[in-house]
């Protein structure tokens, strides 16, 4: 069946926009004969379970679209980053999708090239307008959840960059999001006093009530059943997230000696 096998019939809030013009270069090459054509795809209107689908496909191809901003920040396209997008793609859509997934991503990286050909800063622009697309029709929770992402596959070589921090502090500013998220993010999962901290988006000098008050706000935001919507798999990974802030929460808690 092709890409329409994994991205869907209909391709939600995708309908038009920079988003849709990219999905019609990046996808079109995938469809299968009689299916090349973009207007079977983003021009109805999803309802029902297809509007669901085309919730989730957004959500998914959104990733992809600023993934390809984010791979290429520092230059270079790391093994390591498209080993954790083809993981990604295994899993949630099974080996299939796979070859499509990266093809699909490889077609955004030359849209990107062939634009900043004509213009250094086309694709960068692009990603802006993107980024205000997405802001407009995914809810700030599922936007967060696209954030974690996109700073675990800059983290997936081990070492994030700074011209890869900058990246996505830019793309978490064109989806209304704040550099001190990225910052959070960034540090979950670590091991140091400091780390935690930051995951709480706060200072070591903070108050007692200040810890406290951080970590319901994380917990309020960051809670899985907030992109349940998505599918089980991203709902999955908002667990993992939200296991991280507790933790990180927890050993603040143990050195302050907080209960």
């Amino acid at each position: 069946m092709g890409a329409a096998k994994w991205i869907g019939g209909v391709i939600g809030f995708m309908a038009g926009g920079p988003l849709g013009a990219l999905a019609g270069y990046a996808l079109g090459s995938l469809f299968d004969t009689g299916q090349n054509s973009t207007s079977g795809y983003y021009g109805e209107k999803p309802t029902g379970n297809a509007a669901y689908t085309g919730q989730r496909n957004s959500f998914l191809f959104s990733m992809l679209v600023m993934a390809s901003y984010i791979i290429r920040a520092d230059g270079r396209i790391m093994h390591s980053e498209m080993e954790f997008v083809r993981r990604f793609l295994r899993s949630t859509f099974g080996e299939a999708a796979v070859g499509e997934g990266e093809r699909i991503l490889l077609n955004l990286f030359e849209q990107g090239k062939q634009m900043d050909r004509q213009d250094p800063l086309a694709y960068k622009n692009t990603i802006r307008d993107c980024g205000r697309q997405i802001a407009a029709n995914l809810t700030y929770e599922e936007r967060l959840q696209l954030l974690v992402f996109l700073v675990e596959i800059a983290k997936s070589d081990g070492h994030v960059c700074n011209k890869e921090a900058e990246a996505l502090k830019e793309v978490a500013a064109y989806m209304g999001l704040s550099a001190a998220e990225v910052e959070s993010m960034l540090n979950l999962g670590g091991n140091s006093l400091d780390e935690a901290y930051k995951v709480l988006e706060i200072a070591p000098t903070a108050t007692n009530d200040e810890v406290r008050a951080a970590y319901r706000r994380l917990a309020l935001k960051h809670h899985p059943d907030r992109v349940a919507t998505l599918g089980e798999d991203i709902k999955k990974a908002a667990e993992e997230k939200f296991q991280n802030i507790n933790n990180a929460k927890e050993q603040i808690y143990k050195a302050r000696g907080m209960k």
